[in-house]
């Protein structure tokens, strides 16, 4: 199912008030772990095990352990390919902390494996679905919306040539947010391995050459733990679900997780498009291709996120924690159906002392495992705040730069709570304030508009980090603010400002795709002013792939999937394996202006400390405009003092009188960087829908 939308998030709010806030207490406890190698710890009658999980090797000795309380029993099933038939069916044991376990006198690295769980003593086990590991190392899964997968027993060395963590100040993120396949899968990024993990590092005119081109410092990757990539069948059922919105029948983005410590298979595969009934992943490859790709960004010096999905898993597969233990993993309802908070299905119960676990060794390995920097958390609200303080605890034991930013919303909304805890947020203040909430009927500051409660002091809120110290403040720091503008989700910021300025109706169909992406003159200066916004705003700052060409998602007509949306503006590309998606290099040549544009606001933060680590003493506002809309501020540090200029009224120029001395201009409306442009004195003019940035000579 497509991820919902931010408003239904917040109509689900209402119901998790009532549900959710009846005390802390219902899902926050402690407990005080013994660390001794399987030991026990009753909590709210639940059962908590130390005990390595899944399957390892050691000494030439393979074992197998699954934590699933309430099975009645449980049997390991073991083959030499993932389409035959098992070479060994073996009851395992199961001792007082839940765990069951099976041993074997030899190595079964790269056997292929899956459990099959009993809940009644009259359960067939022939007509029990196989179960993956939930802490499977590498996954081979069979392409049907069913999902079918086994685990593979996997046990490689890898070299990471010294390869570390990068160690970076979280007020010094600039995050580009991308999918992998997207950044190669169009022909113009004329990669040799199109939409692979191999594709994004190679030698092309897409992938890791064109982001370190922009020169932002960290790569926020959409999911890609091994996830649901097919959905069921069109205008069908399955479980009493008609399908009626997913005329792809596919999961692009990821946000169907289905094992917490393997990497996604499919973007080893090299396929142009999804192959239907195959195993892919079989050879486990994409475990070093992973890393790979991971070392191979880190030495550019861009460090790796990861968007994760703890909340919810994949809806429609079989054989995953909803047959090995639903009343353990699941928060269910009094008649023992699965609560679906997230619209996903299934919610986790995060709180159950095992699940927690899961949940943070799964980040510990993706962290020692694959040097990954730092996890964006997916409806970060449906995870207990115990789960979410031990998580950050524990990871910056192992990494104190660590970067962790939520969604803060999905059960309830609650930046503050994440940020009292030390995390960061992303910050729809921001995004719904500068560009507006729905392109049709609440535009934003850009557009000469003031959205909501929005207002020059709500500006002035954002450019300081949207700090507790202001009225509407979310954050305790401004590093936990994470400004943007665009997002996977919803409209591009290209495609909002199409519909804001009714270049392009909602419906309209477009027929030229390229002249679509064409920006116009009014378009540009839209765009420069709220990248220029974004920019000079303290807090991490993050855009998404294509934003900085004003992408444009136009659903494609050239197939037979019946999609009434065809040709018309995406703003849910969730289940579109096409070029809606794909990141086009031909319209980034087409509208290279904005490109530079973005280019040279980057490099400016990078050079410039006062744009991202500015305290609020030391940003000063001016407030003798003629328009409503004009805002500007100095910033003065070190040595330094430059001065930011915005005016988003859209017919009326504004004036102001710069301070005494000699000022070089940075960013005009036309050019952005370090490189001086001119030098001015005196009164300066500011054209409607533009900005600068002086600094004192």
């Amino acid at each position: 199912m497509k991820k919902k939308s931010n408003y239904i998030q917040i109509i689900f709010a209402l119901f998790l008030l009532q549900t959710f806030t009846q005390g802390e207490n219902l899902f926050i406890y402690k407990e005080t772990l013994q660390k001794s190698e399987g030991a026990i710890i009753e909590s709210k009658s639940e059962v908590y095990s130390t005990k390595q999980l899944g399957s390892f090797v050691d000494n030439g000795k393979t074992t197998f352990r699954l934590f699933a309380p309430n099975a009645k029993s449980v049997k390991l099933y073991i083959f030499d390919a993932p389409e035959d038939d098992a070479i060994s069916e073996q009851a395992m044991t199961i001792a007082d902390d839940g765990v069951w376990e099976i041993s074997f006198n030899e190595n079964l690295t790269n056997k292929y494996y899956g459990f099959k769980v009993a809940h009644s003593e009259n359960d067939d086990f022939s007509k029990l679905p196989l179960c993956v590991d939930p802490y499977a190392k590498a996954v081979t899964s069979f392409t049907d919306y069913n999902n079918p997968r086994k685990s593979i027993v996997y046990n490689d060395s890898y070299d990471w040539e010294g390869d570390q963590w990068i160690q970076r100040n979280w007020r010094d993120l600039i995050i580009y947010e991308m999918h992998i396949k997207d950044m190669t899968a169009h022909p113009s990024a004329e990669a040799n391995e199109p939409g692979t993990y191999k594709g994004l590092i190679e030698n092309n005119k897409g992938g890791i050459n064109y982001i370190k081109s922009l020169g932002v410092n960290t790569v926020e990757l959409l999911p890609a733990q091994e996830f649901g990539n097919i959905e069921i069948p069109f205008e069908d059922s399955l479980k009493g679900k008609f399908n009626t919105w997913n005329a792809y029948e596919i999961n692009h983005w990821g946000y169907m997780t289905a094992a917490f410590f393997a990497p996604s298979s499919f973007y080893s595969e090299n396929w142009k498009e999804m192959k239907r009934k195959e195993w892919m992943g079989r050879d486990g490859r994409q475990v070093n291709e992973f890393k790979d790709m991971v070392k191979a960004f880190h030495k550019e010096g861009i460090a790796v996120m990861m968007d994760v999905v703890y909340n919810h898993l994949s809806e429609y597969e079989l054989g995953n924690l909803k047959e090995i233990d639903k009343n353990y993993y699941f928060r269910l309802d009094e008649n023992g159906n699965c609560i679906a908070i997230s619209g996903c299905g299934n919610d986790l119960k995060t709180e159950a002392p095992m699940m927690r676990r899961l949940i943070i060794d799964s980040i510990i390995y993706w962290m020692k495992e694959y040097h990954i920097d730092g996890f964006r958390f997916d409806l970060g609200k449906l995870i207990d705040w115990e789960t979410l303080e031990e998580i950050i605890r524990e990871a910056r034991k192992i990494n104190p730069n660590v970067v962790f930013v939520a969604e803060p919303w999905g059960g309830g909304y609650d930046p503050k709570g994440f940020s009292l805890r030390e995390w960061g947020s992303w910050n729809d203040q921001i995004r719904n304030g500068i560009k507006g909430e729905n392109p049709s009927n609440s535009l934003g500051w850009i557009f000469g508009n003031w959205y909501g409660n929005n207002s020059i002091e709500r500006l002035k809120s954002y450019i300081n980090g949207t700090t507790k110290e202001f009225e509407y403040g979310l954050f305790q720091k401004a590093e936990h603010s994470v400004n943007y503008l665009e997002s996977h989700d919803g409209y591009t910021l290209g495609d909002f400002i199409r519909i804001g300025t009714k270049s392009v109706g909602i419906h309209d169909k477009i027929i030229d795709v390229d002249a679509n992406a064409k920006l116009t003159e009014q378009q540009l200066r839209l765009n420069k002013l709220g990248a220029l916004f974004l920019f000079t705003s303290q807090g991490i700052t993050m855009i998404h792939s294509g934003q900085e060409f004003a992408r444009s998602k136009v659903i494609p007509t050239d197939n037979d999937i019946p999609d009434k949306e065809k040709g018309q503006l995406d703003h849910n590309s969730y289940n579109k394996d096409n070029s809606a998606n794909y990141i086009n290099y031909n319209h980034a040549e087409l509208n290279s202006d904005l490109l530079s544009y973005y280019k040279g606001l980057i490099e400016l933060r990078k050079t410039h400390k006062e744009f991202r680590r500015a305290s609020i003493e030391q940003i000063q506002f001016f407030d003798d405009f003629k328009s409503e809309f004009t805002i500007g501020f100095s910033i003065k540090m070190y040595d330094d003092e430059f001065i930011v200029l915005m005016n988003a009224d859209q017919n009326l120029a504004d004036k102001f009188t710069l301070p005494d001395g000699d000022w070089e201009v940075l960013v005009n409306s036309e050019k952005a960087g370090t490189v001086v442009l001119s030098t001015v004195l005196g009164d300066i003019d500011i054209p409607a829908v533009s900005g600068f940035v002086l600094k004192r000579k």
